[in-house]
């Protein structure tokens, strides 16, 4: 279970270290892809082959389903840490998602999400100033 909000740089060689407690998970191989909201999403493999076969599952005659698959398997690249915990993301990633150096790292429950600093801190800050809403229609749905 990923859970936690870590800072971390990325490297000359646009290299980033995945937190220690993260790494024992990862260490099989993971799938980094375009997230949501600007973001980018890291998987384990076991938890990548079980979106993949959703995405694949949906029916692909529907627009919306189409631009989703393409999204995050298009989108996708395998990617393996060395032994300082680290990883390369891949350039069109760091681009989609505004890299620069500092980086957010945040854990959620079967993905990491890693995010540039500075969009990070709006996106929270807008949630937060919505938090109220966002429970009671999370209430509803009984949660």
């Amino acid at each position: 279970m990923f859970i936690g909000e870590y800072s971390h740089n990325l490297d000359e060689k646009g290299r980033l270290a995945i937190p220690k407690k993260f790494r024992k998970e990862l260490a099989k191989g993971a799938v980094i892809t375009r997230g949501l909201d600007d973001c980018l999403f890291l998987y384990t493999n076991k938890e990548w082959e079980i979106l993949a076969k959703k995405l694949a599952n949906l029916p692909f005659s529907q627009a919306n389903v189409r631009a989703f698959a393409r999204l995050m398997l298009a989108g996708a690249m395998e990617c393996a840490l060395d032994k300082q915990g680290r990883f390369v993301v891949p350039e069109y990633l760091r681009n989609y998602a505004g890299f620069k150096k500092e980086i957010i790292v945040a854990g959620l429950y079967n993905r990491l999400e890693l995010w540039h600093v500075g969009a990070w801190k709006q996106y929270t800050k807008q949630t937060e100033s919505t938090k109220n809403d966002i429970a009671e229609e999370l209430g509803e749905l009984g949660i």
